[in-house]
């Protein structure tokens, strides 16, 4: 089997956030972690309709990056949108 999809199986299955955040910060080093925080709030404010330069701007990341991410997001059966609209289903389950 895939290594990574190894991981992605067992995370899949653990229901315990701060388990799997234990989890990636022992694997990751730190600036891995930033890599993957950074990439990941680009593709929310992507999702969110905010302008490429605004973000290149806002996140300090080059205008390359967020087209990777823009076109991944365009694509169909995007994994990056299903994650981005798990997650706002996620959100507007919690009480405010």
């Amino acid at each position: 089997m895939n290594k990574l999809k190894e991981i992605a199986r067992v995370l899949s299955v653990t229901s315990d956030a701060e388990s799997i955040e234990g989890f990636l910060k022992s694997i990751l080093t730190r600036n891995e972690i930033d890599e993957i925080s950074g990439r990941w709030e680009l593709v929310k404010l992507l999702h969110e309709g905010m302008s490429q330069r605004r973000i290149a701007e806002r996140l300090g990341l080059s205008l390359c990056k967020i087209t990777r991410g823009s076109k991944e997001l365009k694509k169909s059966r995007s994994p990056f949108k299903t994650m981005i609209e798990t997650h706002r289903s996620i959100n507007e389950k919690k009480p405010v």
